[in-house]
């Protein structure tokens, strides 16, 4: 005797239930595997692409193994504005051969989110292919810039190289089983701002952003900050910045404020946390990741002056070049400085950066200083020539 079978399925993914004859049997659904994100980084630049073929090697692994893959053509682009969704998004991070401009941004803008403990990029790995070497000159910076002591982490633990998309592979798997370093670093404040304006003075002449360090404690470096600082305020010059008060960026906008001059920063909640907010800012733009924290101090200046620093720094002198690349409005008739301070031995700070950049950047698009007392004419001349242009 053969008995009628009835079949109910629940919801999705719920399972089944069997009916035979009187007899009721419940089917547990299959598990549900959710393939991790990984977003590539990159371009295709053609057909003759000579990194075409690993790209698609790399594809072809990564895919293999489990892994949904964002942006496989090469072809989103990201702002300021979004660049934090995306790492939401993601899993991982792999970038390949064929580095450009903003591969170098999106490199070194994970990098400072693992020094500054961004909860979006925790336990999230990075692995950088170089089988054509184009990563080379900002390994060889970040290298420089650990030595001087402004990068405290070795980059190579959180930006991992591979030479084939097997290594990719390789690399990707233990480091999201094993996870990540510590950065070593330690909230200070948990104190919370909100945005204040103040208007700028009738005789304002103009806003200089500094990017600059906030962890290095070397005294001279310190004396010159703050130096510049009251130098932008004597010269009735508003000052813009990263709002720390740690280190040279601290320095400077002190010396801003004990001249009286106006000074305006922005900054994030976590980085607040680690390196605290400094007093008597002007203005004060609260944002919540350190891409619209950058948008918003761009806007509100008129020029920009590179100070010795670390990643953080190399990350905005980047943006700045590829706003101006991109004809950004936002960048229009603002001059950019470096500068290029030497040490007691005779050492240029700035030097790998000031040649990496020659790789990807066009005479005219930064001015180079290298003594302390020629930034502000440095500034006030390329600003008088901008304006020119735009008349």
């Amino acid at each position: 005797m053969i008995r009628a079978l009835q079949v109910g399925l629940l919801r999705p993914h719920t399972g089944l239930i069997l009916r035979i004859g009187t007899e009721i049997a419940y089917c547990p659904p299959s598990p549900i595997h959710i393939m991790p994100k990984v977003r590539l980084a990159g371009t295709v630049r053609g057909e003759k692409d000579p990194n075409r073929e690993v790209r698609a090697r790399l594809l072809y692994s990564l895919f293999s193994k489990g892994w949904d893959i964002y942006n496989s053509n090469g072809d989103q682009r990201i702002s300021l504005s979004n660049i934090e969704r995306k790492i939401i998004e993601s899993d991982a991070f792999v970038f390949t051969p064929g580095a450009t401009l903003e591969d170098l941004f999106k490199a070194v803008s994970v990098f400072v989110g693992y020094q500054t403990l961004d909860v979006n990029l925790s336990g999230k790995p990075t692995v950088l292919l170089n089988s054509d070497g184009s990563w080379d000159r900002l390994f060889s910076l970040l290298s420089h810039l650990n030595r001087l002591g402004t990068v405290k982490q070795n980059h190579k633990d959180y930006l991992l190289l591979a030479q084939s998309p097997e290594e990719v592979l390789q690399l990707l798997e233990t480091t999201r089983r094993e996870g990540l370093p510590s950065v070593g670093r330690e909230k200070i404040e948990t104190r919370t701002v909100g945005s204040f304006e103040t208007p700028l003075p009738e005789d304002h002449q103009g806003s200089v952003c500094v990017f600059c360090s906030a962890s290095i404690e070397d005294p001279a470096y310190l004396s010159d900050g703050y130096e510049f600082g009251k130098l932008l305020a004597e010269n009735r010059m508003g000052c813009v910045s990263g709002a720390g008060s740690s280190g040279i960026m601290g320095e400077v906008v002190r010396g801003s404020v004990d001249a009286g001059g106006w000074t305006g920063g922005s900054n994030v909640p976590h980085i607040i946390e680690l390196e605290g907010l400094p007093t008597g800012l002007s203005s004060f733009w609260l944002k919540p990741d350190i891409y619209t924290r950058m948008e918003i101090m761009i806007d509100h200046s008129d020029a920009f002056v590179i100070f010795p620093g670390g990643s953080g720094t190399v990350q905005e002198m980047l943006a700045l070049m590829i706003f101006k690349h991109q004809g950004h409005p936002s960048m229009t008739g603002k001059p950019v400085v470096i500068f290029n301070r030497k040490d007691a031995q005779g050492k240029n700070f700035w030097t790998p950066l000031i040649e990496m950049l020659g790789t990807w950047c066009y005479d005219g698009e930064f001015v180079v200083v290298e003594d302390l007392n020629d930034l502000i004419p440095a500034v006030q001349k390329v600003m008088v020539e901008a304006k020119l242009v735009e008349a």
